[in-house]
């Protein structure tokens, strides 16, 4: 029998974490033996705990096997989210002996429901390609709607272009 228990204090924090990071390998196409930080597991951890967001982690004879996080902010309302509530759902993952059972569905409906309870009224997320179907059948469509940057990514970009033409960013406007 699977029980799926709401991620609280320090009650399976760590098993949410492992699960965290083995979802964080796969998805990356890190190797299995991949360390992550002290810091990066602290942060974590500590965000898991007191982050404005909810985690669950899903059990089979008290084996973890699954888990889903959804964290809230905040905007400005609009026209069409009154609220200004969101939220963004991630870390949606389930062991690869339990899939394909319903499990992943169960966690995001179980998300969308606390969101409706706190009055969010949109709620995002980010998926891979493999995985869209699951998010379609749960609700979710796809959008063009606005665009997103990468700061990270613009970074190392800015870098590269600086190391490659010798210019600083600000200065020659690569």
């Amino acid at each position: 029998m699977i029980r799926i228990i709401k991620v609280t204090d320090n009650n399976i924090i760590d098993d949410a974490v492992k699960l965290r990071l083995e979802m964080l390998r796969e998805v990356n196409s890190l190797p299995d033996d991949h360390t992550f930080s002290d810091k990066f597991i602290e942060d974590t951890k500590k965000y898991i705990l007191s982050g404005d967001q909810s985690s669950f982690t899903a059990y089979e004879d008290g084996t973890a096997i699954g888990c889903a996080s959804i964290c809230y902010y905040n905007v400005m309302p609009t026209y069409v989210h009154p609220s200004g509530k969101r939220a963004h759902i991630m870390n949606i993952y389930t062991k690869p002996d339990s899939r394909r059972q319903g499990l992943a569905s169960t966690l995001i409906f179980m998300l969308i429901e606390e969101a409706k309870e706190k009055g969010v009224t949109e709620i995002t997320l980010d998926a891979a390609d493999n995985v869209r179907d699951l998010y379609y059948k749960t609700g979710f469509t796809r959008t063009d709607e606005g665009m997103v940057m990468d700061i990270n990514k613009m970074l190392r970009q800015n870098i590269e272009n600086a190391e490659r033409t010798g210019c600083k960013p600000q200065v020659c406007g690569h």
